[in-house]
């Protein structure tokens, strides 16, 4: 029984020091990512595949926030329906850099802001 104890033990030690490592990890993924540009490849697969999905997500957020307008003006959300419905997969269809993943995106647009501050 006392063996059984102390392998439960280990092994939730071990899982443990385990998930205390994944946010550094994590960390280390994430300014990897916005480090690197995107290639030649994501952008053609961007502008081929990612794109259009978008611009038809756009359209049919759209026609759904029409259609739900109503209920969402009662219910107080009507902005919060055309950001999420409508402005959001229009900003990321048009405004995104051509390739980039979303992290990427926000840091270019920060990096911009930071520089028409100072200047």
């Amino acid at each position: 029984m006392e063996t059984i104890q102390r392998r439960i033990l280990a092994l939730f030690m071990s899982l443990m020091v385990g998930l205390v490592s994944v946010p550094a990890s994590a960390e280390d993924a994430l300014e990897e990512q916005i480090n690197n540009r995107p290639s030649a490849a994501a952008m053609v697969l961007d502008a081929l595949i990612a794109r259009p999905s978008l611009v038809a997500l756009t359209a049919g957020g759209t026609i759904v926030y029409v259609f739900t307008l109503p209920f969402s003006a009662l219910g107080g959300n009507a902005g919060e329906a055309g950001r999420t419905l409508v402005v959001g997969p229009a900003k990321s269809a048009f405004m995104r850099c051509l390739g980039c993943t979303k992290a990427q995106d926000e840091w270019k647009n920060r990096q911009a802001t930071i520089e028409e501050s100072n200047k």
